[in-house]
Protein backbone atom coordinates (compact mmCIF):
# COMPACT_ATOMS: atom_id res chain seq x y z
CA UNK A 1 0.00 0.00 0.00
CA UNK A 2 1.33 3.53 -1.23
CA UNK A 3 1.92 6.00 1.71
CA UNK A 4 -0.60 7.96 -0.08
CA UNK A 5 -3.37 5.69 0.48
CA UNK A 6 -2.56 5.33 4.39
CA UNK A 7 -2.70 9.10 4.28
CA UNK A 8 -5.23 10.30 7.21
CA UNK A 9 -8.01 12.30 5.33
CA UNK A 10 -8.65 15.00 7.85
CA UNK A 11 -11.42 15.06 9.56
CA UNK A 12 -14.94 14.75 8.92
CA UNK A 13 -17.10 16.36 11.04
CA UNK A 14 -20.52 16.19 11.15
CA UNK A 15 -22.14 20.03 11.96
CA UNK A 16 -24.62 19.36 14.78
CA UNK A 17 -21.12 17.79 16.66
CA UNK A 18 -20.58 20.66 18.97
CA UNK A 19 -18.43 19.18 21.12
CA UNK A 20 -15.84 17.81 18.56
CA UNK A 21 -16.32 21.71 16.56
CA UNK A 22 -15.58 22.93 20.06
CA UNK A 23 -12.58 21.24 20.15
CA UNK A 24 -11.45 22.10 16.91
CA UNK A 25 -11.66 25.72 17.10
CA UNK A 26 -10.11 25.58 20.77
CA UNK A 27 -6.61 23.88 19.07
CA UNK A 28 -5.68 27.14 17.87
CA UNK A 29 -4.71 29.22 21.36
CA UNK A 30 -3.57 26.62 22.90
CA UNK A 31 -0.16 27.52 24.96
CA UNK A 32 2.80 25.19 25.06
CA UNK A 33 4.08 25.79 29.11
CA UNK A 34 7.58 24.76 27.78
CA UNK A 35 7.25 26.94 24.68
CA UNK A 36 6.89 29.70 27.28
CA UNK A 37 9.63 29.12 29.52
CA UNK A 38 11.87 29.01 26.62
CA UNK A 39 10.87 31.81 25.41
CA UNK A 40 11.32 33.64 29.09
CA UNK A 41 14.90 32.26 29.04
CA UNK A 42 16.03 33.89 25.98
CA UNK A 43 14.69 37.17 26.48
CA UNK A 44 16.03 37.83 29.77
CA UNK A 45 19.40 36.65 28.32
CA UNK A 46 18.70 38.97 25.90
CA UNK A 47 18.13 42.04 28.15
CA UNK A 48 20.92 41.11 30.52
CA UNK A 49 24.07 40.40 28.10
CA UNK A 50 22.75 42.23 24.97
CA UNK A 51 24.68 41.60 21.90
CA UNK A 52 26.57 38.28 23.35
CA UNK A 53 23.47 37.01 23.99
CA UNK A 54 21.98 37.64 20.72
CA UNK A 55 25.47 36.29 18.71
CA UNK A 56 25.40 33.20 21.27
CA UNK A 57 21.57 32.65 20.22
CA UNK A 58 22.29 33.38 16.79
CA UNK A 59 24.80 30.67 16.89
CA UNK A 60 23.10 27.67 18.35
CA UNK A 61 19.71 28.19 15.87
CA UNK A 62 20.86 29.46 12.66
CA UNK A 63 24.34 28.77 13.06
CA UNK A 64 25.67 32.28 12.07
CA UNK A 65 28.59 33.63 12.83
CA UNK A 66 28.80 36.98 11.08
CA UNK A 67 28.31 40.48 10.90
CA UNK A 68 24.60 41.04 12.12
CA UNK A 69 23.96 43.90 10.63
CA UNK A 70 23.21 44.22 6.81
CA UNK A 71 24.76 47.17 5.05
CA UNK A 72 22.80 49.92 2.82
CA UNK A 73 25.65 48.27 0.05
CA UNK A 74 25.23 44.92 0.36
CA UNK A 75 21.57 45.22 0.73
CA UNK A 76 21.84 46.46 -2.96
CA UNK A 77 23.78 44.15 -4.35
CA UNK A 78 21.96 41.68 -3.22
CA UNK A 79 18.87 42.60 -4.93
CA UNK A 80 20.39 42.98 -7.95
CA UNK A 81 20.37 38.96 -7.79
CA UNK A 82 17.07 38.62 -7.52
CA UNK A 83 15.88 38.02 -11.06
CA UNK A 84 14.25 40.61 -13.18
CA UNK A 85 10.80 39.00 -13.08
CA UNK A 86 10.62 38.69 -9.56
CA UNK A 87 11.85 42.47 -8.82
CA UNK A 88 8.99 43.83 -11.05
CA UNK A 89 6.44 41.42 -9.60
CA UNK A 90 7.91 43.08 -6.05
CA UNK A 91 7.42 46.61 -7.44
CA UNK A 92 3.61 45.62 -8.87
CA UNK A 93 2.33 44.46 -5.35
CA UNK A 94 4.10 46.97 -3.50
CA UNK A 95 1.95 49.94 -5.42
CA UNK A 96 -0.78 48.04 -4.25
CA UNK A 97 -0.06 47.79 -0.81
CA UNK A 98 1.17 51.82 -0.61
CA UNK A 99 -2.34 52.41 -2.26
CA UNK A 100 -4.66 50.45 0.01
CA UNK A 101 -2.24 51.97 2.99
CA UNK A 102 -2.42 55.72 2.18
CA UNK A 103 -6.45 55.19 2.09
CA UNK A 104 -6.19 53.35 5.62
CA UNK A 105 -4.41 56.45 6.77
CA UNK A 106 -6.16 58.00 9.88
CA UNK A 107 -6.94 61.50 9.98
CA UNK A 108 -7.04 64.39 12.49
CA UNK A 109 -9.92 65.39 14.19
CA UNK A 110 -10.83 69.03 15.95
CA UNK A 111 -14.53 69.16 17.84
CA UNK A 112 -15.90 72.50 19.82
CA UNK A 113 -17.32 70.60 22.66
CA UNK A 114 -18.94 73.84 23.86
CA UNK A 115 -17.55 77.74 23.59
CA UNK A 116 -14.49 78.23 24.56
CA UNK A 117 -13.57 74.30 24.88
CA UNK A 118 -12.22 72.83 22.08
CA UNK A 119 -10.66 69.14 21.59
CA UNK A 120 -8.33 68.20 19.03
CA UNK A 121 -7.01 64.35 17.68
CA UNK A 122 -3.76 64.72 16.56
CA UNK A 123 -1.94 61.85 14.63
CA UNK A 124 1.93 61.28 14.93
CA UNK A 125 3.84 58.59 13.23
CA UNK A 126 5.61 56.32 15.82
CA UNK A 127 9.77 56.99 15.66
CA UNK A 128 11.27 53.43 14.93
CA UNK A 129 9.36 50.55 14.20
CA UNK A 130 11.04 46.48 13.71
CA UNK A 131 9.50 44.34 10.96
CA UNK A 132 9.83 41.00 11.40
CA UNK A 133 10.50 38.94 8.27
CA UNK A 134 10.48 35.21 8.75
CA UNK A 135 13.17 32.97 7.01
CA UNK A 136 13.00 29.17 7.85
CA UNK A 137 11.44 26.81 5.25
CA UNK A 138 10.69 29.63 2.85
CA UNK A 139 11.62 33.22 2.38
CA UNK A 140 8.98 35.55 2.35
CA UNK A 141 9.78 39.09 0.69
CA UNK A 142 5.87 39.73 1.04
CA UNK A 143 5.82 39.74 4.82
CA UNK A 144 8.47 42.65 4.30
CA UNK A 145 6.32 44.40 1.91
CA UNK A 146 3.39 44.28 4.35
CA UNK A 147 4.88 45.85 7.45
CA UNK A 148 7.39 48.47 5.98
CA UNK A 149 5.19 50.19 3.49
CA UNK A 150 2.29 50.75 5.85
CA UNK A 151 5.04 52.26 8.52
CA UNK A 152 6.81 54.21 5.53
CA UNK A 153 3.00 55.57 4.61
CA UNK A 154 2.37 56.28 7.81
CA UNK A 155 5.66 58.30 8.12
CA UNK A 156 7.64 55.57 10.85
CA UNK A 157 11.01 57.59 11.13
CA UNK A 158 13.12 54.71 10.77
CA UNK A 159 12.16 51.32 9.99
CA UNK A 160 14.62 48.33 10.93
CA UNK A 161 14.02 44.82 9.76
CA UNK A 162 15.43 41.86 11.63
CA UNK A 163 15.33 38.41 8.99
CA UNK A 164 17.86 36.00 10.22
CA UNK A 165 18.44 34.43 6.35
CA UNK A 166 18.02 37.20 3.91
CA UNK A 167 17.95 36.29 0.38
CA UNK A 168 17.81 38.14 -2.80
CA UNK A 169 14.24 38.51 -2.78
CA UNK A 170 14.12 39.54 0.22
CA UNK A 171 16.80 42.18 -0.12
CA UNK A 172 14.39 43.53 -3.11
CA UNK A 173 11.48 43.88 -1.18
CA UNK A 174 13.73 45.51 1.47
CA UNK A 175 15.05 48.05 -1.41
CA UNK A 176 11.06 48.53 -2.62
CA UNK A 177 9.81 49.36 0.72
CA UNK A 178 12.48 51.46 1.87
CA UNK A 179 13.97 49.78 4.96
CA UNK A 180 16.86 51.83 6.63
CA UNK A 181 18.34 49.32 8.00
CA UNK A 182 18.54 45.25 8.26
CA UNK A 183 19.73 42.76 11.31
CA UNK A 184 20.38 39.06 10.35
CA UNK A 185 18.97 37.83 13.02
CA UNK A 186 15.59 35.65 13.76
CA UNK A 187 13.52 33.89 16.60
CA UNK A 188 12.90 35.64 20.01
CA UNK A 189 16.16 36.49 20.14
CA UNK A 190 15.72 38.83 17.60
CA UNK A 191 11.80 40.09 18.79
CA UNK A 192 14.07 40.64 22.55
CA UNK A 193 16.71 42.83 20.79
CA UNK A 194 14.07 45.16 18.90
CA UNK A 195 12.03 45.24 22.31
CA UNK A 196 14.60 46.17 24.79
CA UNK A 197 17.44 46.74 22.67
CA UNK A 198 21.48 46.12 22.26
CA UNK A 199 24.45 47.81 21.48
CA UNK A 200 24.15 46.84 17.45
CA UNK A 201 20.04 46.54 17.51
CA UNK A 202 18.38 49.78 18.71
CA UNK A 203 14.81 49.71 20.53
CA UNK A 204 11.86 50.43 18.74
CA UNK A 205 8.63 51.33 19.84
CA UNK A 206 6.48 48.78 18.17
CA UNK A 207 7.33 44.96 16.55
CA UNK A 208 5.34 43.61 13.73
CA UNK A 209 5.18 40.98 11.64
CA UNK A 210 4.69 37.12 11.40
CA UNK A 211 6.47 34.36 12.53
CA UNK A 212 6.95 30.84 14.06
CA UNK A 213 5.18 29.96 17.28
CA UNK A 214 8.29 31.14 18.94
CA UNK A 215 8.37 34.46 17.60
CA UNK A 216 4.69 34.93 18.46
CA UNK A 217 5.41 33.98 22.13
CA UNK A 218 8.17 36.43 22.43
CA UNK A 219 5.88 39.08 20.85
CA UNK A 220 3.35 38.45 23.47
CA UNK A 221 6.04 38.02 26.15
CA UNK A 222 7.64 41.58 25.87
CA UNK A 223 4.50 43.41 24.43
CA UNK A 224 4.40 44.45 28.31
CA UNK A 225 6.87 46.79 27.53
CA UNK A 226 6.80 47.31 23.25
CA UNK A 227 3.90 47.58 21.68
CA UNK A 228 3.24 45.01 19.08
CA UNK A 229 0.77 44.39 16.08
CA UNK A 230 -1.09 41.45 17.18
CA UNK A 231 -0.98 37.66 18.87
CA UNK A 232 -0.83 35.62 15.67
CA UNK A 233 -0.63 32.02 16.31
CA UNK A 234 -0.75 29.11 13.34
CA UNK A 235 -2.35 30.36 10.27
CA UNK A 236 -5.69 29.47 9.31
CA UNK A 237 -8.57 29.16 6.19
CA UNK A 238 -12.39 28.56 6.72
CA UNK A 239 -14.12 28.06 3.56
CA UNK A 240 -17.89 28.85 3.75
CA UNK A 241 -19.21 27.16 0.08
CA UNK A 242 -21.35 25.19 -1.52
CA UNK A 243 -21.18 26.69 -5.13
CA UNK A 244 -17.30 26.60 -6.10
CA UNK A 245 -15.63 23.90 -7.94
CA UNK A 246 -14.51 21.14 -5.56
CA UNK A 247 -10.74 21.91 -7.86
CA UNK A 248 -10.84 25.38 -6.32
CA UNK A 249 -11.40 24.49 -2.73
CA UNK A 250 -9.32 22.01 -2.21
CA UNK A 251 -6.68 23.90 -3.89
CA UNK A 252 -7.34 26.87 -1.50
CA UNK A 253 -7.02 24.48 1.71
CA UNK A 254 -3.75 22.68 0.67
CA UNK A 255 -2.34 25.95 -0.49
CA UNK A 256 -2.91 27.48 3.44
CA UNK A 257 -1.65 24.01 4.68
CA UNK A 258 1.62 24.69 3.07
CA UNK A 259 2.34 27.32 5.51
CA UNK A 260 3.52 24.70 8.47
CA UNK A 261 2.62 21.88 9.97
CA UNK A 262 0.36 23.48 12.28
CA UNK A 263 -1.72 25.46 9.64
CA UNK A 264 -5.18 24.81 9.85
CA UNK A 265 -7.54 24.50 6.76
CA UNK A 266 -11.30 23.69 7.21
CA UNK A 267 -14.19 23.10 5.09
CA UNK A 268 -17.49 24.05 6.00
CA UNK A 269 -20.69 23.16 3.04
CA UNK A 270 -24.21 21.81 3.07
CA UNK A 271 -23.84 19.80 0.68
CA UNK A 272 -22.39 16.21 1.65
CA UNK A 273 -21.52 15.06 -2.29
CA UNK A 274 -19.44 18.40 -2.82
CA UNK A 275 -17.67 17.56 0.91
CA UNK A 276 -17.03 14.56 -0.01
CA UNK A 277 -15.17 15.77 -3.66
CA UNK A 278 -13.47 18.11 -1.67
CA UNK A 279 -11.60 15.38 0.64
CA UNK A 280 -10.77 13.53 -2.12
CA UNK A 281 -9.69 15.53 -4.40
CA UNK A 282 -7.24 17.00 -1.16
CA UNK A 283 -5.94 14.05 -0.26
CA UNK A 284 -5.08 13.17 -4.04
CA UNK A 285 -3.05 16.42 -4.51
CA UNK A 286 -1.13 16.68 -1.54
CA UNK A 287 2.37 16.45 -2.40
CA UNK A 288 4.47 13.77 -0.97
CA UNK A 289 6.78 15.76 1.25
CA UNK A 290 6.39 19.47 3.21
CA UNK A 291 4.25 20.49 6.10
CA UNK A 292 1.37 20.30 3.95
CA UNK A 293 0.26 16.34 4.73
CA UNK A 294 1.30 16.79 8.10
CA UNK A 295 -1.02 20.10 8.79
CA UNK A 296 -4.01 18.27 6.67
CA UNK A 297 -3.47 14.74 8.79
CA UNK A 298 -3.13 17.04 12.33
CA UNK A 299 -5.58 20.16 11.89
CA UNK A 300 -7.66 19.48 8.08
CA UNK A 301 -11.20 19.72 8.24
CA UNK A 302 -14.14 18.98 6.52
CA UNK A 303 -17.58 20.08 8.22
CA UNK A 304 -20.96 19.10 6.96
CA UNK A 305 -23.20 21.51 8.45
CA UNK A 306 -27.41 20.87 8.35
CA UNK A 307 -28.45 23.95 6.76
CA UNK A 308 -26.57 27.47 5.97
CA UNK A 309 -27.73 28.77 9.63
CA UNK A 310 -25.59 26.11 11.03
CA UNK A 311 -22.62 26.73 8.78
CA UNK A 312 -22.50 30.36 9.56
CA UNK A 313 -22.59 30.19 12.76
CA UNK A 314 -19.59 27.57 12.99
CA UNK A 315 -17.96 29.90 10.93
CA UNK A 316 -18.51 32.81 13.35
CA UNK A 317 -17.66 30.37 16.13
CA UNK A 318 -13.81 29.80 14.55
CA UNK A 319 -13.78 34.07 14.19
CA UNK A 320 -10.78 32.77 11.16
CA UNK A 321 -7.86 34.28 9.77
CA UNK A 322 -8.88 33.68 6.48
CA UNK A 323 -12.08 33.35 5.22
CA UNK A 324 -13.60 32.59 1.86
CA UNK A 325 -16.86 32.39 1.00
CA UNK A 326 -19.81 32.61 -1.63
CA UNK A 327 -21.92 35.81 -0.67
CA UNK A 328 -22.08 38.97 1.01
CA UNK A 329 -24.32 37.34 3.77
CA UNK A 330 -21.61 35.10 4.83
CA UNK A 331 -19.10 37.96 4.89
CA UNK A 332 -21.69 40.20 6.37
CA UNK A 333 -22.10 37.52 9.45
CA UNK A 334 -18.80 35.90 10.04
CA UNK A 335 -16.21 37.68 11.63
CA UNK A 336 -12.92 37.06 10.15
CA UNK A 337 -9.39 38.66 9.73
CA UNK A 338 -9.95 39.45 5.84
CA UNK A 339 -12.42 37.58 3.63
CA UNK A 340 -12.40 36.60 0.41
CA UNK A 341 -16.42 36.59 -1.53
CA UNK A 342 -16.99 34.87 -4.89
CA UNK A 343 -15.12 31.76 -6.61
CA UNK A 344 -12.56 34.13 -8.24
CA UNK A 345 -11.45 35.28 -4.62
CA UNK A 346 -8.23 33.06 -3.97
CA UNK A 347 -7.12 33.38 -1.23
CA UNK A 348 -3.17 33.11 -2.47
CA UNK A 349 -3.70 36.27 -4.16
CA UNK A 350 -4.32 38.48 -0.99
CA UNK A 351 -1.00 37.19 0.41
CA UNK A 352 0.95 38.94 -2.51
CA UNK A 353 -0.86 41.36 -4.65
CA UNK A 354 -4.18 42.29 -3.90
CA UNK A 355 -2.49 45.27 -1.71
CA UNK A 356 -4.92 44.38 1.67
CA UNK A 357 -2.46 43.59 4.09
CA UNK A 358 -1.99 39.80 4.92
CA UNK A 359 -0.67 40.17 8.89
CA UNK A 360 -3.74 39.29 9.97
CA UNK A 361 -5.26 38.10 13.43
CA UNK A 362 -5.27 34.03 14.08
CA UNK A 363 -6.50 32.07 16.90
CA UNK A 364 -10.29 33.46 17.38
CA UNK A 365 -8.54 37.52 17.53
CA UNK A 366 -10.73 38.42 14.82
CA UNK A 367 -13.68 38.23 17.49
CA UNK A 368 -12.20 41.96 18.16
CA UNK A 369 -9.75 43.13 15.73
CA UNK A 370 -8.53 43.33 12.08
CA UNK A 371 -5.44 43.30 10.36
CA UNK A 372 -2.57 45.57 10.05
CA UNK A 373 -3.23 48.44 8.79
CA UNK A 374 -1.51 52.14 8.59
CA UNK A 375 -3.00 52.93 11.65
CA UNK A 376 -0.68 50.85 13.33
CA UNK A 377 2.32 52.78 12.72
CA UNK A 378 0.59 56.00 14.68
CA UNK A 379 0.07 57.04 17.74
CA UNK A 380 -3.75 59.76 18.33
CA UNK A 381 -3.01 62.14 20.63
CA UNK A 382 -5.27 64.60 22.38
CA UNK A 383 -5.16 67.91 23.15
CA UNK A 384 -7.26 70.01 24.92
CA UNK A 385 -7.57 73.71 25.23
CA UNK A 386 -10.27 75.21 27.42
CA UNK A 387 -10.51 79.17 27.99
CA UNK A 388 -12.39 81.17 31.04
CA UNK A 389 -15.93 80.58 29.34
CA UNK A 390 -15.05 76.84 28.63
CA UNK A 391 -13.88 76.19 32.09
CA UNK A 392 -16.88 77.80 33.61
CA UNK A 393 -19.73 75.90 31.31
CA UNK A 394 -18.10 72.48 32.07
CA UNK A 395 -16.97 73.27 36.20
CA UNK A 396 -19.93 72.07 37.69
CA UNK A 397 -20.62 68.84 35.56
CA UNK A 398 -16.95 67.92 36.98
CA UNK A 399 -17.31 69.28 40.39
CA UNK A 400 -20.46 66.83 40.98
CA UNK A 401 -18.79 64.00 39.61
CA UNK A 402 -15.38 64.15 41.44
CA UNK A 403 -17.33 64.87 44.73
CA UNK A 404 -19.46 61.91 43.93
CA UNK A 405 -16.47 59.40 43.51
CA UNK A 406 -14.82 61.05 46.85
CA UNK A 407 -12.25 62.73 45.18
CA UNK A 408 -12.61 66.28 46.65
CA UNK A 409 -9.10 67.63 45.72
CA UNK A 410 -10.38 67.61 42.05
CA UNK A 411 -13.32 69.42 42.87
CA UNK A 412 -11.30 72.27 45.08
CA UNK A 413 -9.01 72.04 41.65
CA UNK A 414 -12.06 73.19 39.28
CA UNK A 415 -13.13 75.11 42.24
CA UNK A 416 -9.67 77.40 42.58
CA UNK A 417 -9.63 78.48 38.81
CA UNK A 418 -13.45 78.93 37.74
CA UNK A 419 -14.38 81.24 41.48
Amino acid sequence: MSSRSRLPPGSWIDGADDRRIAALAATAGRLDPALADRVAAIVAAVRKRGDRAVRAFAREFDEFEGRMEVSSEEMKAGALQASSDVRRAIRAAARNIRKVARAQMPKGTRVQVTPGLVVEHRVFPLRRVGCYVPAGRYPLPSSLLMTAIPARVAGVGEVIVACARPTPVVFAAAIEARVDRMFRVGGAHAIAAMAYGTLTIPRVDKIVGPGSAIVAEAKAFVSRDCAIDLHAGPSEILIVSDRAPAGWIAADLIAQAEHDVDARAIFITTRRALAREVQRQVVRRLPDDGPARASWARHGAVILAPDRARAIEIADQFSPEHLVCDDEEVATLVRAGTVFVGPWSAQALGDYATGSNHVLPTSGAARFRGGLTTADFVRIASIQRVTRRGARSVAQTAITIAEAEGLTAHAASIRERVQ
